[in-house]
């Protein structure tokens, strides 16, 4: 009964950090800006990105954990995704400043509340949707006119499986993950014809320290009857820390790959969307299954709400 969370808080050495001298050096040097790096996904891309010979411009809300980053390559810029629109405008601004352009925004930042519906009340639910889908919007809203501008662009959204499948005491991080997946089909839809390409990335559970004590958010329990299943849910979910199949920067790579038409994405082209880890293919591919099924069982009574000829 863990909830499907797929992201953060990486827990594997990190690459070796890029070497200009180096005779792997890639000749398409791209510039990055990737939200949420002091941690997880968001820190293992910086590592990549620079062994990959790119650039990048690293963000977090606190940028004194992004030190290290820095220290071997980065360039750091304090951002946070919940700011006023104006506010993100202005720090985006100062992004293009540091390079004259940016080529791939990858929307990474974001974080898990737990609680049943019954007891997270407004605020959680806000501040859930407000950081991992509206935040999300916003920062790339602010970058758009860029990538209009120069026709180009690619963003990356980073989902998760738990976006294809409702889990108990999950339906705050739950709902905004898959809310992204509609807005991003959406985002595709209005941009498709103007040099602009996207993906929405669909993680299952990666070794990262999200899972840890630490690291999740849950509401007080308030009724009993929840009490059993709420408990079961958030210390599976403790429990479960530090024991996810996935490898961050093996996802990582394989977004960077498909990014730069690399590595085994040579040619393939950027797909809509992307499960990476097989709990994640089994989740998308059992939701598909399901919807199939139901629409064969109904579509006899879901097809006979039509006027009748002659009427």
């Amino acid at each position: 009964m863990i909830s499907a969370f797929g992201f953060r808080d990486c827990l594997r050495k990190k690459p070796e950090v890029y070497n200009p001298n180096s005779s792997t050096s890639n000749m398409t040097q791209l510039v990055w800006l990737v939200t949420g790096c002091s941690s997880g996904f968001g820190e293992a891309f910086v590592h990549s990105i620079l062994a990959r010979g790119d650039k990048i411009i690293a963000t977090a809300r606190n940028v004194s954990k992004l030190d290290s980053l820095g220290a071997n390559g980065a360039q750091i810029l304090q951002l946070d995704i919940t700011a006023s629109q104006e506010q993100l405008d202005s720090c985006m601004k100062d992004a293009l400043a540091i390079y004259g352009h940016i080529d791939v925004l990858v929307n990474n930042a974001g974080y898990t509340e737990l609680g049943t519906l019954e007891e997270m009340m407004h605020d959680r639910w806000l501040a859930q949707l407000g950081t991992n889908l509206f935040g999300t919007i916003n920062v790339t809203r602010s970058l758009m006119p860029h990538f209009r501008e120069k026709k180009s662009g690619v963003v990356v959204f980073i989902g998760s499986m738990a976006g294809w499948k409702g889990d108990a005491v999950a339906g705050a991080y739950c709902s905004s993950k898959a809310a992204l997946e509609i807005v991003v089909e959406s985002f595709q839809a209005e941009t498709e014809s103007l040099g602009i390409k996207s993906l929405i990335v669909e993680p299952g559970m990666f070794r990262t320290a999200l899972l840890s004590a630490n690291n999740i958010k849950s509401v007080d329990n308030k009724f009993q009857e929840y009490k059993t299943l709420s408990d079961a849910v958030i210390g599976g979910a403790k429990g479960y820390s530090g024991q996810q199949q996935g490898d961050p920067y093996k996802a990582v790579e394989v977004i960077i790959d498909i990014v730069k038409q690399e590595g085994k994405a040579a040619g393939k082209g950027i797909p809509a969307k992307l499960p990476l880890g097989a709990d994640a293919v089994a989740v998308m591919r059992k939701k598909c299954t399901d919807v199939l099924k139901l629409l064969d069982d109904w579509e006899e009574i879901s097809s006979s709400t039509g006027f009748s000829l002659g009427t």
